[in-house]
């Protein structure tokens, strides 16, 4: 499976957790010792699958997303950009292996407007 194809089948499976409230065909493409790392926003590091799995339980997103762009940079990294579906935009960089998640940073996009420092969009996992 290349890089993009797990971006898009991670896409697939967070909307359609989104809208039914399972998480776990999302969390199997995730390794034991994976992490879920974000970017200007106030959450995680989560390290292993465990604890990626409690993030989502005790703060599941509400949100929705669209791939914008994705950018195979190598064959064991893919950057993705997306749009949240209530607005804002953001970047995740998603690291694999055998077909799997051993890494997945998501960065949100901050609103650079006048004294705000807010990033944009959901600020649950994504």
């Amino acid at each position: 499976m290349t890089g993009r194809e797990l971006m898009e089948r991670h896409v697939r499976a967070f909307n359609a957790a989104v809208a039914d409230g399972d998480w776990e065909p999302m969390l199997a493409r995730f390794t034991e010792d994976s992490e879920l790392r974000f970017e200007n926003v106030p959450a995680g590091p989560f390290v292993g699958l465990h604890a990626i799995r409690c993030a989502y339980a005790d703060q599941p997103p509400t949100d929705t997303i669209q791939l914008l762009g994705i950018q195979e940079n190598d064959e064991h990294h893919v950057a993705a950009a997306f749009a949240w579906s209530q607005g804002g935009t953001g970047r995740m960089l998603l690291e694999h292996g055998r077909g799997a998640v051993t890494r997945l940073t998501v960065a949100f996009d901050v609103d650079i407007g006048v004294g705000s420092t807010e990033p944009t969009g959901s600020d649950a996992p994504a």
